[in-house]
């Protein structure tokens, strides 16, 4: 049943994003060529979202799906760790047109050609644990 509630929510999401318009290239191109507002509401619309509903969660106790409390640790805040962060996704997303989200719309959509920059996403994902015991967190 569990799996049956994550495949709907991730059913509606992917709807969500294709109504949307954020699953288009040329919707995440304009806004890295600053034409268009578009992609910076969804955004900061999800952003604000995010956070009441984080707040709400806090305020009312919600667990979290393993069943343990919402809590959230205190990060360093190394401005040069970020911004490298940062300008590598960025990079990425305006290079590919897609990040995590769209990505797997697109490749629910029948658009395979997505699938190299999912591989890819996972090669760098797994490279990265290789060396994260070496980097400076």
């Amino acid at each position: 049943m569990r799996l049956f509630y994550y495949l709907f929510l991730g059913t509606i999401f992917g709807f969500i994003m294709t109504k949307s318009e954020a699953i288009s290239w040329y919707r995440i191109q304009e806004m890295f060529r600053f034409e268009s507002f578009h992609m910076y509401g969804i955004i900061g619309t999800a952003v604000v979202l995010g956070a009441i509903g984080v707040a709400l969660a806090k305020q009312f106790g919600w667990k979290t799906y393993k069943g343990s409390d919402w809590k959230l640790n205190a990060k360093n805040m190394s401005v040069p760790r970020y911004l490298l962060g940062g300008i590598l996704f960025g990079l990425g997303w305006a290079l590919t047109g897609a990040c995590p989200g769209p990505m797997f719309t697109l490749l629910g959509q029948g658009i395979w050609a997505i699938g190299v920059v999912i591989l890819s996403s996972v090669a760098g994902t797994f490279a990265y644990g290789v060396v994260r015991a070496k980097l400076p967190h």
